[in-house]
């Protein structure tokens, strides 16, 4: 007789946090099933494969599956070195995916999870009964497995935020989608690299993603002069807007922010500070003009890149008691803990499966997923997640509740900070994220602009 404890652990997504669950479980003698949506593991980080990670090898890979992988010969590539996405998923997602085997399904996109018997509202005998997990394949057919837990990192790379100021598609968003892109563009594409070259692009957004997007900009406007940037902030420029730069502890994410001012400093882009983006016109030539709620309206710009982050797809989680923050969609235990208007990537508290956990026992969402809207996230933060969840699964609460993390303080503040709040303006706010006193921040050439006291940095996607 198959009881629940018989069924396999059933994890959504084949990226970094998901490998690392399934690896986890193996090592403690429980069957993973991963479901991927794509045809290959780690198929969002190679939509990103062209994108270095500002962390080194040393800190995105996780220990579990090191151990699986180590008897087949593979190595950790130099510990000291930043790979790129590509390098991720071909170096180390992969393999650890092949090493896996039949316990990876690729092309199987998750449509819902629920109690076997049990919608939402029923609360007879719920508690005991599997999980059922329904997927379509690659033919467009339907199947369903139980389980006897859900892991959810599946990531949220697939729902990106909109233009729009107020979290909605600005009006007119939708129907510019030809000249729209919500993610960084890989530039040295030469058919990717002919959309942009010699034109004017806007980019939208104040985080890591914004940086990498103006420093390539900026590197085709030396072989193509008339390439231009125009970088739309929500808020103003302060001491804070650039990162840590030099002061970060770690330096290719300092170095971002530091190439991001590069770009305005030596004219390849215009800042346009305190614009939130109302609608988006076109021409009599179709390029888009950009409207704000204050009634400004841009120059005409051929594209648009649209960086203002991420959110969690919880559609498919409806028959789910999931019990989530109000604002960050994020685990209500967790959400106080990685809020951006307090928290940045460096100062995020260890938490395990019990910040995780949900009213409905036994599902955890992990990964980037578990931060809801919050972009703070580092890979080694999932890992510590996954290593905590997958003891609790076992059984094991000693080892699931002894969670450790250290971080590297961020030079990136992760949200919002202060918003409205003139009297926090004028003292900083205090907390982590607490933005210097207001300062001119000279950029470009005899240009000064006026600054607000912190700038949004909820664009940044992930912080990995």
């Amino acid at each position: 007789m198959t009881t629940t404890a018989d069924l396999p652990v059933v994890v959504i997504g084949a990226g970094p946090a998901g490998l690392a669950a399934a690896a986890h479980l193996v090592e403690r003698g429980i069957e993973p099933l991963v479901l991927e949506t794509g045809d290959a593991a780690g198929t969002t980080v190679r939509e990103w494969s062209h994108v270095r990670l500002f962390s080194t090898w040393g800190e995105i890979v996780d220990l579990a599956a090191e151990k699986l992988l180590a008897p087949t010969g593979w190595t950790r590539p130099d510990a000291a070195t930043y790979p790129s996405g590509g390098d991720w998923a071909g170096l180390y997602l992969q393999p650890l995916a092949d090493v896996l085997g039949d316990r990876v399904r690729t092309s199987a996109r998750v449509t819902g999870v629920s109690r076997t018997g049990r919608d939402r509202i029923v609360d007879a005998d719920r508690e005991t009964q599997p999980f059922v997990v329904h997927f379509t394949t690659a033919d467009g057919s339907e199947e369903r497995v139980f389980a006897r837990a859900v892991i959810d990192a599946s990531g949220t790379w697939t729902t990106p935020s909109p233009a729009g100021a107020s979290g909605l598609p600005a009006l007119g968003e939708k129907t510019a989608a030809d000249r729209i892109t919500y993610r960084v563009p890989d530039l040295k594409d030469p058919a990717v690299r002919a959309r942009y070259a010699g034109k004017r692009t806007a980019v939208i957004g104040s985080g890591a993603s914004a940086f990498t997007a103006l420093a390539m900009l900026a590197d085709v406007a030396k072989d193509e002069p008339s390439t231009h940037a125009v970088w739309i902030l929500r808020r103003g420029i302060s001491g804070s807007t650039f990162g840590g730069g030099t002061a970060d502890q770690l330096p290719a994410r300092g170095a971002l922010g530091l190439a991001a001012k590069a770009a305005v400093d030596n004219g390849h882009a215009d800042a346009v500070t305190g614009f939130r983006t109302e609608a988006i016109e076109r021409d009599e030539d179709g390029r888009l003009i950009l409207a704000g709620e204050d009634g400004r309206r841009l120059d005409p710009v051929d594209e648009v890149i649209v960086l203002t982050g991420f959110r969690p797809d919880l559609s498919f989680l409806s028959e789910i008691r999931l019990g989530l923050d109000e604002r960050l969609q994020a685990p209500a235990e967790l959400a106080p803990l990685i809020d951006p208007n307090q928290h940045s990537c460096g100062t995020v508290y260890p938490h395990g499966h019990r910040e995780l956990s949900h009213p409905e026992p036994g599902i955890y969402l992990v990964g980037m997923k578990s931060y809801g809207r919050a972009p703070t996230f580092l890979a080694r933060t999932g890992y510590e997640q996954v290593r905590s969840v997958t003891a609790a699964i076992a059984g094991d609460l000693e080892s699931a509740d002894k969670v450790e993390l250290t971080l590297p303080e961020t030079g990136v503040c992760g949200g919002s900070g202060i918003f409205d709040d003139p009297a926090a303006e004028q003292t900083g706010g205090g907390g982590c994220c607490a933005a210097p006193a207001p300062a001119l921040v000279q950029i470009g050439v005899g240009t000064t602009l006026p600054v607000a006291a912190a700038e949004e940095t909820s664009s940044s996607g992930s912080c990995c």
